[in-house]
């Protein structure tokens, strides 16, 4: 099933030009709260935005920041920068200054593409970094586009398009250079390949468009197909999710397993809601507890497949499948891809053993910019040889086993944290929850759990983990909390919880 691409390609015009070119133009590509707009409607903001930006400066290469909520105008600014030839950094407005001071100070950029809202955000972050402030595209109300047709800049499919920030949770991301050739692949792979996209679906979905993962299924695969996505910028609340997807008839619900379990933990009227139009659901990021996976295809009768993917191989490569899911497990290779489970010397294991999980195909980026050991480390020749440790059985389902950098061994044996937070989500008063280990005074690992809940005790919870679990697993302590902290991406902090337990 692999493609072969041509040399040059750029995704402005296979993923939105080539939707114009097949008379696709008046198709709605994005249902936005107010009203819907056309292909051809993103295409031409997209030629003013690329005039903008070019006036102020930006050439083929040079890299622009984007810094804004979900809509059209921040979807036609990207769209902007690939037309021009320029390399996109999407950006999480809710960085701290801090954070956002330390991408900026790497990028160097020559432009951003700000809103207002997010402006002297962006140049409080800035200054502190020592560098020059970027040429600025401001987006407010005043803002006019030209009425201009940019022609598409003739890059090469292995030119970078796209900064991916890799999403680990336990460290400050990498910034992954990603080309025009590993986008046009998984769109086509996995977009087309494994959700079936065609132009009558209706993407949502609860991460916003700066994680890549929001960017592929919300945005890349939708266009791709001629199909249309819901984008709003209201925090993507149960409420929020319902309601949109009740109003637009959505099919596909791009999602994370903190999401799902506040959509049947948190929303007590949900089965008076209408989910009808979904046909499926998706779920990456983290590990799906096999809990949740029983509770939300009881409730909602609407397939969930879970997925892995990394910053580094741009999306998912191991997947479930309509009809063949198998709860608990990530899937099955995404056809086009291969992988392999390899111990720390680079060699493969024997079925159905844990080691590190190593991938290849069209998608793997260029590296880690300005960062050559990580590099090194990570990017081995055509193979992306990750943080996540997996086994795979006979007939070829990985499951998820932690990530190098969070898996717990307790007595000599090791452990995922998922598996007791899956037993500690069973819990009727347990709404959310994340397991990390931290050292005792002796220096040796011990897990300990963070909940949020109601109405019981540590006690209580620690009775429930040993009923459940072989005994070395169960938490040491259990903290109870309003709500867990979250990196960039929307993902559990777990950096930010292990520092919580060794100081509490």
């Amino acid at each position: 099933m692999t493609r072969r691409w041509p040399d040059r390609l750029n995704i402005d015009d296979h993923l939105l030009r080539q939707r114009l070119a097949e008379g696709h133009g008046d198709r709605v590509a994005l249902r936005l709260d107010d009203r819907d707009v056309t292909y051809a409607e993103v295409d031409r903001a997209a030629s003013g935005f690329a005039s903008l930006l070019r006036d102020d400066g930006v050439e083929a290469g040079d890299r622009v920041l984007l810094v804004m909520s979900d809509g059209l105008q921040y979807v036609a600014a990207l769209f902007g920068v690939l037309r021009l030839g320029a390399v996109g950094l999407l950006l999480n407005p809710g960085l701290t200054s801090g954070d956002l001071g330390a991408i900026a100070g790497l990028a160097k950029a020559t432009g951003a593409v700000v809103h207002e809202s997010h402006r002297e955000h962006l140049e409080a972050a800035v200054e502190p970094a020592g560098i020059p402030m970027p040429a600025l595209v401001v987006v407010d109300s005043d803002l006019h586009l030209p009425d201009v047709d940019i022609p598409t800049f003739d890059t090469t499919a292995l030119d970078p398009a796209l900064w991916i920030f890799s999403g680990g949770t336990t460290g400050i991301p990498k910034a992954v250079v990603q080309t025009h050739r590993s986008f046009a692949n998984t769109t086509e792979l996995y977009g087309k390949g494994i959700l079936g996209l065609t132009p009558d679906d209706v993407t949502i979905a609860v991460p916003k468009l700066y994680f890549g993962y929001a960017m592929g299924s919300n945005l890349f695969f939708p266009f791709s197909a001629g199909a249309s996505a819901v984008l709003f910028e209201d925090q993507s609340t149960p409420d929020a999710l319902f309601e949109r997807i009740e109003r637009h008839r959505a099919t596909v619900l791009v999602s994370v397993p903190s999401a799902i379990n506040q959509m049947l933990a948190h929303h007590p009227d949900f089965a008076n809601r209408d989910m009808s139009s979904l046909r499926v659901a998706t779920s990456a990021g983290e590990a799906l507890p096999d809990t949740l996976y029983r509770q939300w295809t009881e409730r909602f009768g609407v397939e969930l497949i879970d997925g892995l993917g990394t910053a580094e191989m741009w999306h998912i490569f191991v997947s479930n499948r309509l009809g063949e899911v198998r709860p608990g497990t990530l899937g099955r290779v995404v056809p086009g891809f291969e992988i392999k489970v390899c111990d720390d010397d680079g060699n493969e294991v024997p079925t159905g053993e844990v080691g590190r999980l190593w991938v290849k195909g069209d998608s793997l980026g260029l590296g880690y910019f300005e960062n050559p050991e990580a590099t090194a480390e990570a990017f081995r020749g055509e193979w992306f040889a990750g943080g996540d440790l997996v086994s795979i059985d006979r007939d070829g389902y990985v499951t998820h086993r932690g990530r190098s950098d969070d898996a717990v061994k307790v007595k000599g044996r090791w452990f995922r944290p998922q598996e007791v937070e899956s037993v500690l989500l069973e819990h009727p008063a347990v709404n959310e929850c994340a397991v990390v280990a931290i050292s005792d005074e002796s220096g040796l690992a011990r897990p300990v759990a963070f909940v949020v809940a109601a109405n019981v005790t540590e006690a209580e919870l620690t009775d429930w983990a040993l009923a459940h679990l072989e005994a070395y697993k169960h938490p040491r302590r259990i903290h109870f909390v309003g709500r867990l902290p979250q990196t960039h991406l929307g993902k559990v902090d777990r950096r930010a919880l292990k520092s919580l337990a060794a100081g509490g």
